[in-house]
């Protein structure tokens, strides 16, 4: 069983540091990679500090779970992959492929699903799985994803989180040509939801708290910003909107989002608010509005937006790390001081 280096916290209080995890050998549905970038998603952070008390964390926790890398071997039964080949693994790394869900392509809700870390390991390698601030990982062949070859990679890897989870709701909404689409927020999440609404020919609109934040949504591809704290600005947009992305997990008012959507629209939940928002009843009746909630998507779905994005030249916006500075970037994300997502260069552990 070889050994990988990766970088993990020890406790909820401990910072990540270098160590060395256990890797299994590939079995015939294996594919090995080396790990070239991964993203760091904010739901790390979460589970580094325990913070979520329904998925308690088991140390040592490696996180990471937008990767990208390039195929390094490749099991007897793999059809799909070759050595060289250039990959991305999300947030899944198994499921039972049986059930209902797994049937339907919707695998995130496997009720035997395993996550890319802090997950029960099946193999028995660990405890419990480790994620991508590692050199290498190896993966079942159905959860591992072609990556488009003419997309930069450190801006892909934020893609098999941040992407799939603004990408998917859209996606099943419908055709969003011409519609009028919100974005709440312009972070990590809220800048995909702005590529993606642009990409399917949708009038964007940006809603944020922030009027400094105006220039950079433009840019991104919005048609408009609203800032969402101007009550009259608000107001001019009441029963306009079809479709709205709420990418904010800090505590805020719902029901002033609901009201600007029109007869039949909807309203999506992609942030996770620590709290319960609370909703006016009289708001989803008077419009017979929908609000909604939406988690990452299959891996049919997350491939799909793999190649949209290569036909349609999109990636995350990264700044590129070093993993010794893995520390710092999680301080500097609880200040949202990113535009707007780290991607650590998985070389760097090559000097550790």
């Amino acid at each position: 069983m070889p050994n990988a280096k990766s970088y993990a916290a020890s406790s909820a209080t401990s910072p990540l540091a270098s160590a060395q995890i256990p890797r299994r050998d590939p079995t015939d549905r294996d594919v090995e990679i080396e790990i070239l970038f991964c993203g760091v998603c904010h739901s790390d952070l979460h589970q580094v500090r325990n913070e979520w008390s329904a998925m308690p964390t088991t140390y040592p926790c490696v996180p990471g779970h937008e990767i990208v890398g390039r195929v390094t071997q490749v099991g007897s039964a793999v059809t799909k992959y070759k050595r060289g080949d250039i990959v991305g693994v999300g947030c899944l790394v198994d499921s039972d492929q049986t059930c209902p869900q797994c049937q339907a392509n919707l695998e995130q809700f496997c009720p035997h699903s395993t996550f890319t870390y802090n997950s029960p390991d099946k193999h028995g390698t660990a405890p419990v799985t480790y994620g991508g601030y590692s050199s290498s990982i190896v993966v079942n062949e159905h959860f591992v994803l072609s990556v488009p070859g003419n997309l930069s990679l450190a801006g892909v890897a934020p893609l098999l989180c941040a992407g799939i989870t603004t990408y998917s709701p859209m996606r099943r909404w419908g055709d969003l040509k011409g519609k009028k689409v919100g974005v709440i927020g312009l972070g990590g999440l809220g800048h995909m939801g702005v590529k993606f609404s642009h990409a399917f020919g949708a009038h964007t609109v940006v809603l944020s708290t922030s009027p400094n934040k105006k220039d950079s949504a433009l840019a991104l591809g919005a048609d408009e910003v609203i800032i969402s704290s101007d009550a009259s600005d608000m107001q001019k947009h009441t029963g306009t909107f079809d479709f709205i992305l709420d990418t904010v997990s800090a505590d805020h008012d719902i029901n002033a989002y609901l009201n600007l959507l029109k007869i039949d629209g909807t309203l999506t939940l992609v942030g996770a608010p620590d709290k319960p928002l609370p909703v006016s009843a009289f708001g989803l009746l008077f419009g017979r509005k929908k609000l909604a909630g939406s988690l990452i998507g299959g891996i049919a779905e997350t491939q799909e937006m793999l190649d949209f994005c290569g036909t349609h030249n999109i990636t995350s916006d990264v700044e590129i790390i070093p993993i010794q500075q893995i520390n710092e970037a999680y301080d500097r994300l609880l200040k949202s001081d990113v535009k707007y997502r780290f991607s650590i260069d998985m070389a760097s552990l090559k000097s550790d």
